[in-house]
């Protein structure tokens, strides 16, 4: 089967999101209704990206009778950091405009899948109080790119750069299958997009 290229088109959402799922089903011979359940890269994200993608998801889950199991996108991509590497830790940063980023910090689990050591939350370009430079920590994500004095209050705790910055569909799927078998899935109504932002048009973050 021929693999889909990653498509990164700010904007284009909206165009490319539904055939590229058509093309995906069509490729692999299945329709919807043969699915389990559709696994959702549940942000955190921009309000309009993540309505999107709940909206589609919502969509395509009512009118096949499925159910959703909605998956951090900052998870999966520490799970490609633990496929791919010894780090006891993961630190995953993306940009969340603002000054800020979103920031995840899991570590190694069973079937090398991601554990949360903290929730998920906004922070600034400050240090990581949580990171331990004892810890075989490292960073993935885009956001230490977008903010490099992220990177330089906090390279004293971490061991390495990964350069992995978004999430692949692989490892979306690999912990929503994870989820799927703790009974997770939810019904498309009770699904709730992780914003972490709540007020979507406050005032940028004063920095000195």
């Amino acid at each position: 089967m021929k693999l889909l290229a990653l498509e990164e088109q700010p904007r284009e959402h909206t165009k490319l999101l539904m055939p590229m799922i058509r093309s995906v089903l069509e490729e692999s011979g299945v329709q919807l209704k043969d699915l389990e359940a559709i696994v959702l890269g549940n942000g955190p994200g921009s309000f309009i990206g993540m309505r999107i993608a709940t909206s589609v998801a919502q969509g395509l889950a009512f009118g096949s009778g499925l159910k959703i199991v909605p998956v951090s996108s900052m998870a999966a991509v520490a799970a490609e950091v633990f496929a791919i590497h010894d780090a006891a830790v993961a630190v995953v940063t993306q940009d969340a405009h603002m000054h800020e980023v979103y920031l995840g910090i899991y570590k190694r689990g069973p079937d090398n899948l991601p554990e949360p050591i903290c929730p998920e939350r906004l922070h600034g370009d400050e240090t990581i109080t949580e990171l331990d430079p004892a810890t075989a920590s490292v960073a993935a994500g885009f956001g230490w790119q977008r903010y490099p004095d992220l990177f330089a209050h906090n390279r004293d705790r971490l061991k390495g750069v990964v350069e992995i910055l978004h999430p692949r569909a692989r490892y979306l799927l690999a912990l929503g299958a994870a989820q799927y078998r703790n009974a997770m899935a939810l019904e498309p109504q009770d699904v709730v997009p992780a914003y972490l932002r709540q007020k979507v048009a406050e005032k940028p973050v004063s920095r000195p």
